[in-house]
This record gives C-alpha cells, structure tokens and sequence, in this order.
C-alpha cells in the first residue's frame, strides 16, 4: 500500500475497526473511506455491490461483524450466523469481482474446537467440535476464512484472514449486561469504589440513572456494593489479552508487508499440537494467522490486578455457582512472530490505559 491507496475499513467505528483507521491516519494514510450502517447495510447485496462500484477500493480491511457475549451469541443463533455469513460474502465476492489489490478479513479464536490442545495453533481448526454457546457465529467465521482460501487459489485474488485473540482498549463496550469480561470488571470494580467512597453523585453519572437508591439496586444485580465485586466462577480460567490497538498494528503491519503466499509457506514452523497438516500447491489449508500475546493470566488475578489498578479497597467474591467456561484459551503465536510481528503493549500497561481512557471519555 502506498500512502494515498484507497483503503476500505468496514467496521470503523468498532473496537478493532476505529483503531486500525487511528492507526492508518496516524502513518499517513490520507485515502480511506468508510461508511456507518445507516449508510451502507452490509447485509444488503446490491447496496454492497453499487458502493464497490462507485467507491472502487484497492484495498479492503473487513472489521465489520455482528458480535456479542455468550448470552447473546447463544440466544440469536440465527442472527448470528446469518448476518455474518452475508456481511462476508458481500464484500469477499465484490472484493474480488473489483479486483480489489489485497484484503483482510479478521475472525476470531472462538473457531477452534472446545477441547483443542493448547496453545491452539492455526492447524487445530476442524479438528474437533467447536464451543457450543457460539457454534454459529464461530462457522460464519471459519466459513470466512476458507471464503478467502477458496478465492485465491481459484481466482489468484490476495485475501489474508486474522484470528485476534480476545482483545480490549479504547471503543470498548462497558455495558454491565453485555460487555466481554475485562470492560465489565473495571466498571465494577471502578463504581464499587465510588461507593465506598461515598462518591454518590459520581455513580449517578455513570449509569444515567436519578437516585443513588436506585443506581445500588441496579448494580445489586451485578453483585456490586461498596464492599465487594462479584466475579462468576472460580476464578481459575485462563484467558489472554491482546490491546485493540495492537491487534490494528499489526493487521496494518500484514496489508503492508505479507501477502497470502506467505500465510501457508511459513505454516510449517508452527510450534502447535494438532496433527499438522501436509501442505502442497495441491491441498492448501489453514492459512489464517493467529493474533495474540501468547501469554495468558487467570481470571482471579486479572480480577485482582484491575482492583490494585483502580484502587478499590473493598473485597473479591468469586461465586462458584456461576459457570467458568472453557479453562483455558491460549493462542499459538509463533506463525506471527514468524512473519514479523509482536505485540508490545503488556497487560498491565494496557489495563491502566484503558482505565484512564473510560474516565476521561
């Protein structure tokens, strides 16, 4: 890419999508277009194709999705995997119909099996039965993914998939009810603090709500007062961490510097358990590349690293009748760093940032 390519950012004004365009102005990208969902519906095949053929992109980053928690990926299945599949198959197919020079889809980890061997390397996909909470949305994705294989050794197109491991930072979701476990813990524990402050006026901010009465029945809810924060399960999963503006540096760094070729060349140097699969011109597999730390914590100490962080006095109560989940999910990350890539930002840095940032939005 050159500095006035025309680029096209689906998803901009999410999590991964705002900072992949922060990160492209930044380096003096001045060509990028994008569009909010009122202007261009994704879903929508003919409002995709006329954007494609008036906008006529060189390059694509596609960072758009219908995303959520377990409970919402387990309870609109149907959405999920059809929203998904189409927002994919509109831009993947007019990406290449409009020769477009280079494209990157961005998945998820959650397309490894339930019980895959850890860490989970890119040869672990289809090896076993996926998680069952998020099974449609987790096809969408690896239907991407061999969407993009499919296309370039048929049609010679240029189409790269990323998986990013679970990722936080600037633009994320805080929403009690909602957000992914990370955000979540530092909205509670931050508002137990102001409890035990007695910094009524500044929880009744947070939450838009009227009364302090009525702001502690809500967060009541949660398991949150002035002093203790409740966290669901044991405590002892283990989860990774990746900051969203690293996972834009280094999807930036891809379109810059790797092309597909190289995605299955270098896969044979992955240090992963799965039986490893035997790549030829002739079976071409696997060519997504994991995004990640390759360092994991669990969620106690998570937990109690965002109480140190914030400064909450109070106590941690870890409800073992709440599910854990899987207990562990760790990436294999030594076919990124083989292409040149890794990450910078460590979690604890990456923690206070994002601390700093919720309070000053």
């Amino acid at each position: 890419m050159n500095k006035t390519s025309k680029i096209y950012i689906a998803g901009h004004r999410g999590l991964v999508g705002s900072a992949i365009v922060n990160n492209l102005t930044y380096k003096g990208y001045t060509n990028l277009i994008y569009r909010t969902h009122a202007e261009l519906d994704l879903t929508n095949q003919q409002a995709v194709a006329e954007f494609f053929e008036t906008e006529k992109p060189e390059y694509v980053i596609l960072a758009a999705a219908k995303v959520g928690g377990i409970v919402a990926n387990n309870t609109y299945r149907a959405d999920f995997i059809y929203e998904n599949l189409q927002i994919q198959n509109n831009i993947i197919h007019q990406s290449y119909l409009h020769k477009v020079t280079k494209l990157l889809f961005l998945g998820s980890t959650c397309i490894y099996p339930k019980n895959a061997p850890q860490p989970m390397g890119e040869n672990c996909l289809l090896t076993d039965t996926l998680e069952y909470t998020n099974e449609p949305y987790a096809i969408a994705k690896i239907a991407g993914i061999k969407m993009c294989e499919s296309y370039n050794i048929q049609y010679g197109t240029n189409f790269i998939s990323v998986m990013p491991t679970n990722l936080y930072g600037p633009n994320d979701n805080f929403d009690l009810e909602k957000s992914h476990v990370l955000p979540a813990m530092i909205r509670k524990i931050h508002l137990a603090k102001l409890l035990n402050e007695k910094n009524y006026d500044a929880v009744v901010k947070d939450l838009h709500v009227k009364s302090i009465e009525e702001a502690k029945a809500y967060l009541a809810k949660f398991g949150v007062d002035e002093n203790r924060v409740e966290i669901w399960g044991s405590g002892k999963p283990m989860r990774e961490f990746l900051w969203s503006e690293d996972m834009a540096d280094a999807c930036v760094f891809i379109m810059e510097n790797r092309d597909f070729k190289d995605t299955y060349e270098l896969q044979n140097g992955s240090n992963d358990t799965c039986t490893p699969n035997s790549i030829t011109t002739e079976e071409i597999r696997n060519t997504h590349i994991n995004i990640g730390t390759g360092v994991d914590i669990s969620i106690k100490e998570l937990a109690e690293l965002i109480k140190e962080i914030i400064g909450f006095k109070g106590e941690l109560y870890f409800n073992i009748d709440k599910p854990d989940g899987t207990m562990k999910k760790l990436t294999d990350v030594s076919k990124l760093h083989a292409l040149g890539w890794k990450h910078t930002v460590e979690l604890q840095e990456g923690i206070k940032k994002m601390y700093g940032w919720y309070l000053h939005d």
